[in-house]
């Protein structure tokens, strides 16, 4: 391994049963598809409550460590956004599942998209979906996009696109890898070296669910590029019979998180499990992270998905969620304005034990080692599905909820933010 990875030796901690026995498997893909496979998930999330319109604010919420914070909407008119980029000087650029890039400007949406790409579909796990700048965007204004392209018969494909902004719109806009995944979350980010880390996401039934185990296929795998698309020669499987050499890690279910941990320089990414089984790593090359053969959760229809959650060979998670909390975005707080925040992974959640009109944000404490010791929920109470949470360069939190009728929202100190009583 090259000197691109630095040392593992910290984070080596006991794997995670044995293959659920073939009957089984067999019992849970018939459930599957009496619960209408895809379709019966997409039903379900289409027949969600509506939840209540975000009041304009500004809200106060006390939490814990003292502090005292506001939340205020920056804008409304967002239809299910995915994720957001800072743009120099403060413009936002924000992806819309149905295809849209729209970009903020001063706090005030822009009624006219700065892109439209031609997606597959556009329920929960595809359409439009992640955008992030090049590290040297200053000089190159590179922008990445995640997406699903259409194919033939009605199928797609998640890819990882790249356009260039020119100041108004994101044109030049050209596929620089197509995955042979047909669904599934998708997120990117960079390295400090400059190397691209694209999750592509598993099936989320029982259903193909082996093929996040599958080391030639790209479903359930995290992969890693250098930002032409190329497949760098330091990856962990390049010259491996058997494997695909983009493929960085495995075993990986929906992964709607990813993000660098400013004070290690490793990727910490948040997945999805089903009924329980949530999870945040620290991705490490080379590793398998289990799915579906060791899991916390449940299927969807009540049997477990593993008997133990643990096995030789495979990574134990760093945090994990039973009941759920759908996870998706995240990111790790290193501004000033919450000196007492400073170091903490601020996770977001949909839902909670599959319960609607229960998203939230979750705060996570770590100690030196980075071991958890405290978790705080966060923004119950506005009852929206938080889909993205990024801080901004003014060292303010801003999260996007995932609705039809979506906000951005900024969370800042409240003028008085400690709470000296």
């Amino acid at each position: 391994m090259t000197s691109r990875f630095r040392s593992s030796s910290r984070f080596e901690r006991p794997s995670r049963v044995e293959h659920a026995p073939i009957v089984y498997r067999i019992f849970y893909f018939v459930l599957f598809l009496v619960a209408g496979g895809y379709h019966g998930i997409v039903w379900a999330q289409d027949r969600r409550p509506i939840p209540p319109q975000v009041p304009d604010g500004p809200l106060e919420f006390d939490a814990a460590e003292n502090v005292r914070f506001r939340v205020e909407v920056v804008t409304r008119g967002l239809s299910h956004p995915w994720a957001l980029a800072f743009l120099p000087g403060g413009d936002i650029l924000v992806t819309e599942r149905a295809g849209r890039v729209r970009i903020i400007r001063k706090g005030v949406l822009d009624p006219v998209p700065v892109a439209t790409i031609d997606v597959a579909t556009t329920f929960t796990l595809s359409g439009l979906m992640d955008i992030v700048l090049h590290p040297r965007f200053a000089e190159n204004k590179l922008v990445y996009l995640t997406y699903n392209k259409p194919a033939p018969n009605n199928g797609r494909m998640v890819t990882l696109a790249r356009g260039r902004w020119n100041g108004n719109k994101l044109v030049d806009i050209q596929d620089l890898f197509v995955s042979d995944a047909r669904i599934g979350a998708s997120r990117v980010a960079f390295d400090r070296p400059g190397f691209l880390y694209w999750v592509v996401g598993g099936p989320p039934g029982p259903a193909d669910a082996m093929a996040s185990q599958d080391p030639m296929q790209h479903t359930g795998k995290i992969l890693s590029l250098r930002d032409d698309g190329t497949v760098p020669e330091s990856n962990p499987f390049v010259g491996r019979a058997g494997y695909k050499p983009e493929v960085f890690s495995l075993g990986h279910r929906n992964s709607l998180g990813l993000t660098l941990n400013p004070m290690t320089g490793d990727f910490w990414e948040s997945e999805q499990g089903p009924q329980g089984g949530d999870e945040v790593n620290i991705i490490l090359p080379g590793r398998n992270y289990g799915w579906p053969i060791v899991s916390f959760g449940r299927w969807y229809e009540g049997p477990r998905v593993s008997d133990n959650p643990y096995r030789d060979g495979m990574e134990l998670p760093l945090v994990y969620w039973v009941p759920s909390i759908a996870t998706s975005g995240m990111t790790f707080y290193t501004g000033d304005k919450f000196p007492q925040w400073k170091g903490n992974l601020f996770v977001g959640g949909l839902q909670q034990g599959r319960i609607p009109l229960t998203g939230q944000i979750q705060r996570i404490v770590f100690n030196a080692r980075w071991e958890e010791i405290g978790r705080e929920p966060m923004l119950n109470s506005l009852k929206q599905r938080i889909r993205e949470i990024r801080e901004g360069a003014d060292g303010f939190l801003y999260v996007l909820t995932d609705e039809d009728a979506a906000v951005l929202l900024r969370i800042q100190p409240a003028p008085s933010h400690s709470l000296n009583r």
